[in-house]
């Protein structure tokens, strides 16, 4: 898209290996659904976040919250070495 924004504005979700619109329910579904699936068949230490010291202090406490309640583990990291 020569000259055109290519920013998504609607959720996508993959069906028989094509990406469709979705709503948003849909789309948080699935993702905490990956999520789930993955904590239950690999236990919570399947599951890592890699977060950016460049975002907030809000948004990486959020992350670090996620990982460690949501899911249970503490597998997060970031970028502040760099």
């Amino acid at each position: 898209m020569k000259g055109q924004s290519a920013r998504l504005t609607e959720p996508l979700v993959r069906e028989g290996g094509r990406l469709r619109i979705a709503t948003w329910d849909e789309a948080l579904d699935r993702a905490a659904n990956g999520f789930a699936d993955a904590v239950k068949s690999g236990g919570p230490a399947a599951v890592g976040m890699f977060s950016c010291s460049k975002a907030s202090n809000e948004l990486n406490f959020l992350a670090q919250k996620f990982v460690r309640v949501a899911i249970g583990c503490n597998n997060i990291d970031s970028c502040n070495r760099t």
